[in-house]
């Protein structure tokens, strides 16, 4: 019987050989899986091979290959997967257990089934289960002894894999670490983007290299590779745009073409690749904080990405965007930083979900509480002027002639001070004539009493008196030739500079003063807003030229009659200054006043005047 069993293994030092180079085997596990139990099938001599991993439940076991891959169907149809299990779970115990087939359907009843227990770093036990041909004992243990040489395959292998694969994470862990020097060294958010699509082109061998951040709802494309300046709006960059959101609403890595197992979507990948002959795409997901806030997408045309190489990217792309949140956060004018900030801060207020949304609804029910119960100061609004009473005409005392003029219109005067001098050259002229006259008549009066005339001398007398009156009136008008303010306060009209030599007549208006003590402002009140106006009511001013500052006023009088103003009516109301008077302060200027009337509600401030115009309206 041996003899026929050796026979039938023909190839056994082939076999042998192939099992030698799986020890080596690079490449993944889905391609060694098949070719180890394909090979160790052979080497027993079995028509059947099947590999078994324990469940997560306890007595279940999962399938996880069997050669040849045709006779599924027959082994479930057979009936035969009690006496498997039995055989694996007996293998966990010993090294290798055996058993019967029994008489089950399609299969032998003389068959054996020869489960081994297999060697790996896992921790889920594994066992391969053969079925063998009716063999004697020394048979099934020359079997047993064969599958035993090759049971640690599996463990060489993915010892092997696994420093390979440490080695390789070393590597990539430098590469790492020399793109995070880079990218320390930029202080821009662009620049470092560029830098990590650069720096990945070129060590991962990629024909171009995109990233893309989330702004807003979408993502929007930030930097390309050997790139510095693209169109937004081109077909490639907004078809590039939903390739990464793809991969960004998945939150996960997509690899183009994509693998048979894979239940990723990955519509907008394929048309990406169709549109730009891009081969081969990888998209990586940055995560900030466990969630996902941008998308690094690679294109080759000449190789696939290996897993060894998506592993590399996404380390990568771990480590650097802490770096890129950062510099994008920072790289920004102050009003985003701020708007950021309020949103961070609301969002550990309100939840971290729809924000603005839920503050909106707050605030919007607040606002609505506030209208419906609130109450706020209610203050009536009217233009004013600069008003004043005490005003001082200033005539022309004789007629005569303008020698100077000592101010300007606006000027502010002090009691007392020279305005205005008049020629008095005439004036001394008659001045010395009249006390010439004068001395003459007294001289003759003297003579025609001592003459004992008497009738000349009361004629000499009435000629003096005569003279001496108009010399009082010569001095007179000497004395009132230079025109003093009578109090303190300002020019209001009277600009005389241009008419230097003029003459003047006697009452004419020089100059026009006016107090500024005695200042007030008049309100012209709308007719609608009147009867909220009650004397002694306080408001505030505030002036065209300097709305800055505020001046308190009181509601002194208010005029009975309504005045005609622009087709509307208004009533004069006269507002007394409260406080102290400032020196800029003249009269006719103008401003916006306001009078407090009281506390009313929000809702009745917001609305009373088009509530009033639909009642006049509609005669409510």
């Amino acid at each position: 019987m041996e003899n026929r069993q050796r026979k039938r293994d023909p190839g056994l030092d082939e076999i042998i050989n192939e099992l030698e180079r799986l020890r080596r085997f690079r490449g993944p596990p889905s391609d060694f899986w098949p070719a180890f139990l394909e090979n160790s099938t052979r080497l027993a001599g079995a028509r059947l091979g099947l590999l078994l991993a324990q469940g997560k439940e306890e007595g279940s076991w999962d399938y996880l290959s069997l050669w040849p891959a045709r006779n599924r169907k027959a082994v479930q149809a057979s009936g035969l997967e009690a006496r498997i299990e039995e055989v694996a779970e007996a293998s966990l115990l010993k090294r290798y257990a055996w058993n019967n087939t029994g008489k089950v359907r399609g299969i032998r009843d003389d068959g054996v089934l020869l489960g081994v227990h297999l060697e790996l770093e896992d921790e889920r036990s594994s066992v391969a289960v053969f079925l063998l041909d009716h063999s004697s004992q020394r048979g099934r243990e020359e079997v047993a002894m064969r599958l035993k040489i090759v049971t640690d395959t599996p463990l060489i292998y993915q010892l092997g894999r696994l420093a390979r694969q440490a080695q390789m994470d070393v590597v990539q862990f430098s590469e790492g670490l020399d793109v995070m020097v880079l990218l320390n060294e930029q202080k821009r958010y662009l620049a470092s983007a560029m830098t990590l699509c650069n720096e990945v082109a070129s060590r991962y061998r990629c024909e171009r290299v995109s990233l893309g951040w989330l702004e807003g709802e979408y993502i929007r494309l930030q930097a390309m590779s050997h790139m510095e300046k693209f169109e937004k709006k081109m077909d490639a960059v907004q078809s590039l745009e939903a390739a990464m959101e793809e991969a960004f609403d998945q939150d996960e890595e997509i690899v183009w073409p994509r693998e048979e197992k894979s239940t990723t979507v990955t519509r907008d990948h394929e048309s990406f690749s169709r549109e730009q002959a891009s081969q081969y795409l990888v998209s990586v997901p940055l995560r900030l904080d466990g969630e996902p806030v941008a998308v690094l997408t690679c294109e080759r045309s000449n190789e696939p990405f290996s897993e060894g190489v998506i592993r590399g990217l996404r380390l990568l792309c771990d480590q650097a965007v802490r770096r890129l949140g950062d510099l994008k956060e920072q790289d920004r004018w102050f009003g985003a930083r701020l708007m950021s900030a309020a949103r961070e801060a609301l969002g550990r207020l309100v939840g971290v979900e729809h924000t603005f949304a839920r503050l909106m609804g707050l605030l919007l029910c607040a606002a609505l509480a506030f209208l419906l119960f609130g109450t706020w100061s209610y203050r009536v609004e009217a233009p004013f002027i600069l008003k004043t009473d005490d005003v001082t005409y200033l005539p022309a005392p004789f007629d005569g002639y303008i020698d100077e003029v000592h101010v300007k219109v606006g000027d502010l005067i002090e009691e007392g001070e020279l305005l205005l001098s008049l020629d008095t050259r005439e004036l001394l002229l008659e001045e010395s004539t009249a006390i010439a006259n004068q001395n003459r008549y007294v001289r003759e009066s003297d003579k025609a009493l001592a003459d004992k005339a008497l009738g000349e001398m009361r004629i000499a007398q009435a000629l003096a008196d005569q003279a001496k009156a108009q010399l009082d009136l010569v001095r007179y008008r000497l004395n009132h030739a230079e025109i003093r303010s009578p109090f303190t306060g300002i020019i209001v009209e009277g600009d005389l500079r241009e008419l230097l030599g003029a003459p003047t007549r006697q009452g004419d208006v020089l100059f026009k003063v006016s107090r500024l003590e005695e200042m007030y402002a008049e309100l012209e009140v709308e007719e609608t807003d009147v009867h909220e106006v009650a004397k002694q009511a306080s408001g505030e001013i505030a002036f065209v030229s300097r709305p800055d500052l505020k001046f308190p006023i009181q509601v002194e009088r208010l005029d009975p009659v309504a005045l005609t103003r622009e087709e509307r009516n208004v009533f004069l109301v006269r507002g007394v200054l409260t406080g102290e008077v400032a020196d800029w302060w003249r009269p006719g200027m103008s401003g916006v006043a306001k009078i407090d009337i009281g506390k009313r509600n929000v809702l009745w401030i917001l609305t009373h005047r088009t509530i009033d115009v639909l009642r006049m309206y509609f005669w409510w």
